[in-house]
């Protein structure tokens, strides 16, 4: 805890802007901070952390955005610029819906209008991890989703403080830092959709506790070396949807979860952590995600109802109470246009007859 009474998690790794497109043609393009530790930190500032995101944002428009929304949730941006400062990561999801009213989304790297890749998640430097790493001291959690020395330093110095290192990997990428990082990590959670059982984590030397794979409608499976032995996998079923519209972002609701119910007291309360304390968590977690796939975007909830409802949809939802959402209007934010990098500037027309090509050459493919 630090003098505001409240727990601190920092994180590294994917901070983008999320540009919403929706499945009603009439709903404006919305657009908000993301990528996964974007929304782990902006979910826990909100749950009443104060949560550190370590990143490059520059002064372009789309990283603009991206600090004010999360300065409207309560993120603490004293490490968010980080030098050499770059373009913010840039990512669009298009929902759609099939034919049985399912939604699904597509996500997009590159620009609609220019054709040109928009801009990708570059990793801080050794020499800005440095200045950050004294305030990580009084830590209770470390954040990571993508792997780079400068991290990996960061992570080392956050569980040396205390902090309980959580590693999320949206792959397995260069195996060395992956090694590392699973060595490093106290909680490794992923998808069995983007990697396999991660069978690193069990070796003697890994500060590993709780690995978690997440298996989309059919929930998750755990184990767990709370008493020191491997525990067997355990298996919770998913918690019901409420409403269904969007699932993207229900596994940052997920950790975000976990994180706000069994890591306030750092790897101390971590070791005092029983079997029933760590199925609590997660099962939250399960409640946050059902949750949050009834709005549009990964965290459209958040700008949808009041955090006195979320805390009562949230309990029903534990308790079994919750069958349906009520329909919430979530407004897109007026005034905001995001340009790509790439792009010409609008006076001009050549933009508009490359996109033309751009357009052309998609439906031809």
């Amino acid at each position: 805890m630090t003098s505001t009474g409240k727990p601190r998690v920092f994180g590294a790794g994917l901070i983008a802007l999320d540009l919403v497109i929706s499945s009603d043609p009439q709903t404006p393009v919305r657009s908000w901070a993301g990528g996964t530790c974007g929304n782990v930190l902006s979910i826990l500032a909100y749950l009443g952390w104060d949560a550190f995101p370590i990143a490059r944002l520059n002064g372009d428009p789309a990283s603009i955005r991206v600090r004010a929304d999360m300065e409207h949730w309560g993120v603490r941006l004293d490490h968010a610029c980080c030098a050499p400062t770059a373009h913010t990561p840039i990512i669009i999801q298009e929902i759609r819906r099939g034919r049985d009213g399912r939604p699904s989304h597509r996500f997009s790297w590159s620009c609609p209008r220019c054709g040109e890749w928009l801009p990708g998640f570059k990793a801080v430097t050794i020499e800005a991890a440095d200045a950050v790493l004294p305030a990580l001291e009084g830590a209770s959690v470390f954040f990571l989703d993508r792997l780079s020395r400068a991290t990996l330093n960061l992570a080392e110095r956050a569980s040396a403080e205390g902090a309980i290192v959580i590693f999320e990997p949206s792959g397995k990428g260069a195996d060395k830092l992956f090694t590392e990082a699973l060595r490093l990590a106290h909680i490794v959670k992923y998808s069995d959709q983007r990697l396999a059982e991660a069978d690193t984590a069990l070796e003697s030397s890994s500060a590993s506790i709780v690995e978690i794979q997440t298996l989309g409608e059919r929930g998750l499976r755990y184990r767990h070396r709370l008493r020191r032995t491997w525990s067997d996998w355990l298996h919770l079923g998913a918690i019901a949807a409420p409403r269904l519209k969007d699932a993207c972002g229900a596994g940052d609701w997920c950790t975000a979860g976990l994180i706000a119910t069994i890591a306030a007291r750092g790897q101390e309360g971590l070791s005092k952590l029983g079997a029933k304390e760590l199925r609590e968590g997660l099962r939250y977690g399960q409640a946050l995600a059902a949750w949050s796939c009834g709005f549009e975007g990964a965290r459209g909830g958040m700008y949808a109802v009041s955090r006195e409802g979320f805390e009562e949809q949230v309990a029903d939802l534990l308790s079994g109470r919750l069958k349906s959402l009520p329909e919430a209007l979530v407004e897109a934010v007026p005034g905001v246009t995001i340009n790509c990098p790439a792009c010409p500037p609008p006076s001009r027309h050549r933009h508009t007859r490359r996109a033309s090509r751009t357009r052309r050459r998609k439906a031809a493919a």
